[in-house]
């Protein structure tokens, strides 16, 4: 996180941009002089003075993954591909699933959605909402237009139809809150205008920003203003993950035991207005997932 810093020089203040950050094991800091003033648009410095250092520090290695991936799954027969692929959607599910609060275990999952084996002890819910987050999964992968609003509303109609069709693929008109924090949501009446800026920010800046980070600001931003009354983690990790795949990025699976840290930074992005936060957890969480892929490990 960037924080402004003063010093005194004679009778003159000098104001300076500090980030501290581990440099080949050390903590180290980089600086940005702002001059004896703070500038107006002190928020739009810093995310450029953030950018610099993401480039800086993890482009570079996440640009790497992408390659030895690729090269990895080109080698791949198809069917040995598809089994990946699959292997991933099982994870995934199970996870995503979980951490808002399914019953299903990963064997309960994987011999549900590889095997076609229904758990007799758990809740149809539980088991409906992992079949239909297959489904969108797979119609993600394939779907080669660019993600609106309308399409958006139907991945999570498709997702929730047969367990909560009340909420199914609708903008919510009633306030909502997280349980165990005090982050304010945005209220109904903010929806359609917070929407509409969120789609045309994707739109003026999805080919200017590094696709990973881009989409952990995809998530980020849609699942802070939380437009529906249920899943809007599920589907804020799915358009994650379509982004992801758009650019040719391994896909992430954010794990149920990694929960905590993935719920504080969130909610410490929130709580500060500083989406750089979650941003940073989303690229460390990425390059230790897929560590095998660069050089240095």
């Amino acid at each position: 996180m960037a924080i402004i810093r003063k010093r005194k020089i004679g009778h003159t203040d000098f104001f300076y941009l500090e980030h501290s950050m581990k440099i080949n094991g050390k903590v180290g800091k980089k600086e940005k002089y702002l001059g004896k003033k703070i500038p107006k648009n002190i928020d739009e410095i810093k995310n450029h003075f953030m950018n610099e250092i993401y480039q800086e520090k993890w482009y570079k290695k996440l640009d790497e993954i992408k390659t030895n991936f690729k090269k990895y799954i080109q080698k791949l027969p198809e069917e040995i591909r598809e089994k990946y692929i699959e292997q991933f959607m099982i994870k995934f599910t199970y996870n995503t699933n979980k951490i808002e609060g399914g019953s299903l275990t990963f064997k309960d999952t994987s011999k549900l959605l590889h095997d076609n084996i229904t758990p007799s002890d758990k809740p149809v819910k539980d088991i409906k909402e992992a079949e239909n987050h297959r489904k969108v999964f797979y119609t993600i992968l394939k779907f080669k237009k660019d993600i609106t609003l309308e399409k958006v509303l139907e991945w999570h109609y498709n997702l929730f139809s047969d367990t909560k069709p009340n909420v199914a693929g609708k903008i919510r008109n009633y306030p909502v809150g997280i349980s165990g924090t005090d982050v304010e949501l945005p209220l109904p009446v903010e929806l359609n205008v917070l929407l509409k800026e969120f789609f045309n920010w994707y739109n003026k800046n999805k080919e200017k920003l590094h696709p990973v980070e881009l989409a952990a600001l995809v998530h980020y931003r849609f699942v802070s203003i939380h437009p529906f009354g249920d899943g809007n983690g599920r589907i804020s990790r799915l358009l994650m993950n379509f982004i992801l795949h758009r650019y040719g990025f391994p896909m992430l699976d954010i794990s149920y035991k990694n929960r905590d840290s993935y719920y504080t930074s969130l909610e410490r992005s929130q709580k500060r207005k500083n989406e750089n936060i979650f941003v940073q957890h989303i690229i460390k969480r990425y390059i230790k997932d897929y560590k095998n892929y660069t050089q240095r490990h």
